[in-house]
């Protein structure tokens, strides 16, 4: 059997990209290997289509972190049988393109997000600088690149002269069903669950505003918003709801496998997806919540980026904000709220997007790209 191996630093448990891509190589007839880094939170997680290895690091903070996962990798990939490997954004491609140039396996590096613009790196003088002279020491030699979005793509292209594929981070199609019930879910029930979902909920993605949004004063009422992931931002959510009065108006969950999140998105009256146009990575960012957030039938409001409003114009499927100021974002909520007719259509659009925005259309890309190699 042809092997392949994919490389990635975030949480395999939680990362849908990756997994997606593991199920669409075990397709084709691949065994797949999924390796990323074991930490002290790592649940256990043993899919049918992929067998997991976990690397135990010393350190798990920045320079120390990616320079001690790369030398590990980089010895468990030279040791390792592989037909194909996929370095899964920066972070992994050095020791995957030293591993495949010395062993002559073909490589795909896959770029989930424009890396270097994004603020914990462009914020930082010296990390920045490290990070790009490594892009462009690597980004040129690679053969095959994909990327997440056609903003990323042409700014990669522009940059590089590369030709970029482009591969959607969308969720598996599933058809419309029964809702399961709020106790089961551990929610308020007869309440309107306004959704922020994803694994980087950081500064400047407007998860501070939406929370402020809840206060008494703008107005909302019967209305919790439920925060489900993880990100750097997240502490201070949690303390600004306590020094609030909010504790009562939102909830946190952890982050959880998709199948459970899917549930929870279905349930939701409002999905949010609010990035600010802060920096070149926010600007062209296509989070995939926004696609599950299609696919479970709730709709939409986001800011108005390129790409996020490109999907949501196109398919009908919500409202864009015009500001980030709380009062906007409650009065925006209260707005989608109170125009039923608007709502059950938005509802119906995203369901019929739905059979459209699934995996089983964007992976045909992927499996031509897959043959090719």
């Amino acid at each position: 059997m042809k092997q392949a191996i994919l490389a990635v630093t975030n949480d395999i448990h939680t990362d849908q990209r990756v997994n997606k891509a593991a199920r669409t190589l075990n397709k084709l007839g691949y065994g797949v290997t999924i390796i990323g880094v074991k930490r002290p939170c790592s649940k256990p997680f043993a899919p049918s289509y992929a067998s997991i290895k976990r690397i135990p690091l010393l350190f798990h903070k920045k320079f120390l972190f990616y320079a001690e996962y790369n030398l590990k990798l980089f010895f468990v990939l030279l040791f390792s049988r592989f037909n194909l490997l996929v370095s899964n954004d920066l972070d992994t491609l050095l020791a995957c393109h030293l591993t495949a140039f010395l062993k002559k396996k073909p490589l795909i590096y896959d770029s989930h997000e424009y890396f270097c613009g994004g603020p914990e790196i462009v914020s930082r003088p010296a990390v920045f600088r490290f990070w790009k002279k490594l892009e462009q020491l690597l980004f040129p030699r690679q053969k095959t690149i994909i990327t997440v979005n056609q903003s990323i793509a042409s700014l990669y292209e522009k940059e590089y002269g590369k030709k970029i594929a482009v591969i959607r981070n969308i969720p598996p199609y599933r058809k419309p069903g029964a809702c399961l019930p709020a106790d089961e879910l551990s929610l308020p029930p007869g309440k309107d669950i306004i959704l922020l979902q994803g694994s980087g909920i950081n500064v400047d993605r407007g998860a501070e505003e939406l929370l402020l949004a809840m206060m008494p004063q703008f107005g909302l009422k019967n209305v919790l918003l439920v925060i489900i992931g993880s990100g750097d931002v997240l502490p201070k959510l949690k303390e600004m709801a306590g020094q609030q009065g909010l504790s009562g108006c939102v909830q946190f969950f952890d982050r959880m496998v998709h199948d459970l999140l899917y549930e929870y998105t279905r349930y939701a009256t409002i999905g949010v997806s609010l990035d600010k146009d802060t920096n070149l990575n926010y600007r062209y960012s296509l989070p995939n919540k926004l696609f599950d957030y299609i696919m479970a039938g709730t709709p939409q409001l986001a800011s108005n980026l390129p790409e996020v409003a490109a999907i949501i114009k196109k398919y009908n499927t919500g409202f864009l904000i015009e500001s980030h100021e709380p009062a906007h974002i409650a009065k925006s909520i209260q707005a989608m709220l109170d125009d039923r007719v608007r709502f059950k259509q938005w509802q119906e659009n995203c369901l019929e997007a739905a059979k459209e925005l699934c995996w089983e259309n964007e992976e045909k890309k992927l499996i031509e790209i897959y043959d090719r190699m």
